[in-house]
């Protein structure tokens, strides 16, 4: 890797990191609670607590709140899918 190239991936991570930070701070204050109404409420010591992970994943919350989300999303496992698969189930003996 070049020093060019080098200083270049640097570059991008500060601006993500920047970008990040720029919208964790307004987001944690008026509008996480359109995303989850839990943290509608919740205190500043919890904002701060999950700022890092914010800022790291802002693009997603940047998506979900663009896109209206009002709830948090459905954890969906190969073990859900499974289970709501009609065909796979079970059927009782009586």
């Amino acid at each position: 890797m070049t020093l060019a190239a080098a200083e270049a991936l640097v570059d991008a991570a500060t601006l993500y990191v920047v970008v990040g930070i720029c919208f964790a701070l307004p987001f944690l204050w008026r509008w996480v609670g359109r995303l989850d109404p839990a943290a509608r409420h919740a205190t500043w010591g919890f904002r701060v607590l999950v700022l890092p992970g914010v800022a790291l994943f802002w693009p997603l919350f940047a998506w979900r709140l663009a896109c209206g989300s009002s709830a948090p999303p459905d954890e969906w496992t190969a073990h859900r899918a499974r289970a709501r698969c009609p065909r796979n189930r079970v059927e009782v003996l009586r």
